[in-house]
């Protein structure tokens, strides 16, 4: 027995059974395009359908890649993704603060009005935000898709939410004494405190904005300044689309946020257990 393990801790064969089925299932939607980008459409479209990997994986790939210009599609998305998440946690971590600790007059009916918006489903904006970019000439350019996403009303109300409890006033109120200004107690006490709940916010808001399509199909063109949602539909075009083509495309456009979560899922994992022990 490993130390500081007792015995009514230790996972049973039960736990271990229904975690793998838990994680097959999440992995097979993953495989199983895998599987499909390796074979060719004919193949698929028999049935059974194949349940192991082909020969085109590569060729599939690289068609993928020509066709859908995969590779601006990449840039352009890493670019927006990343420019969204960092505005989105550095904004709504300020605001969130103001919210949760700051006194000023109508907060709560801004608070309220902040957290409305969430209620507003976001296709009714689309005619006048495209009306608004076309009047700037920003449409198929990159700022179209970014501006208007900067800051969310979910991520202001989930910072106000944690710094509610993660941040005494107590902390603010002693750098308050000491002299310290507005910005040096949010860069020196809010987002230390804030870390965890700003590194899982951040995560959230790079994976909805690398897989956002409604507005950038409507703002961006295939041939312009795709992001990878664009890029996958020029994919889908013609009399026949081949579908192992397609999944290739999906493939491509899954696998950096796969990549990220190797990288920095154990940063990731980490901030939500330490946010959940501070909560």
């Amino acid at each position: 027995m490993m130390p500081g393990v007792t015995p009514g801790r230790r996972a049973g064969w039960i736990t271990y059974a229904v975690l793998t089925l838990f994680a097959a299932g999440s992995l097979f939607p993953l495989v199983w395009t895998a599987i499909a980008a390796s074979r060719n459409t004919t193949r698929l479209a028999q049935t059974p359908p194949p349940f192991w990997f082909g020969r085109n994986l590569v060729r599939n790939l690289r068609i993928a890649w020509t066709d859908a210009n995969m590779g601006t599609a990449l840039f352009n998305t890493l670019l927006v993704a990343g420019t969204v998440a960092a505005g989105t946690v550095l904004f709504s971590t300020l605001a969130g603060f103001a919210f949760a600790k700051l006194r000023f007059r109508f907060k709560n009916l801004l608070l309220l009005l902040v957290i409305g918006t969430m209620m507003v489903p976001p296709q009714l904006g689309v005619v006048p935000l495209y009306m608004l970019i076309a009047e700037l000439s920003w449409t198929d350019r990159l700022q179209s898709v970014v501006l208007p996403t900067l800051v969310s009303a979910f991520g202001v109300f989930f910072m106000r939410q944690y710094l509610l409890q993660a941040l005494p006033t107590e902390l603010v109120e002693a750098a308050r004494v000491d002299g310290a200004s507005s910005w040096r107690v949010v860069w020196h006490v809010v987002f230390p405190a804030a870390r965890p709940a700003m590194a899982v916010l951040g995560m959230l808001t790079f994976v909805l904005a690398w897989n956002d399509f409604f507005w950038p199909i409507i703002a961006l063109t295939q041939n312009g300044n795709p992001t990878v949602q664009v890029a996958l539909t020029g994919l889908g075009r013609g009399y026949i689309p081949d579908q192992s083509v397609i999944m290739a495309g999906a493939l491509l456009g899954t696998l950096p946020l796969l990549l990220a979560f190797v990288i920095f899922g154990k940063h990731i994992v980490g901030g939500i257990m330490t946010g959940a022990v501070k909560g």
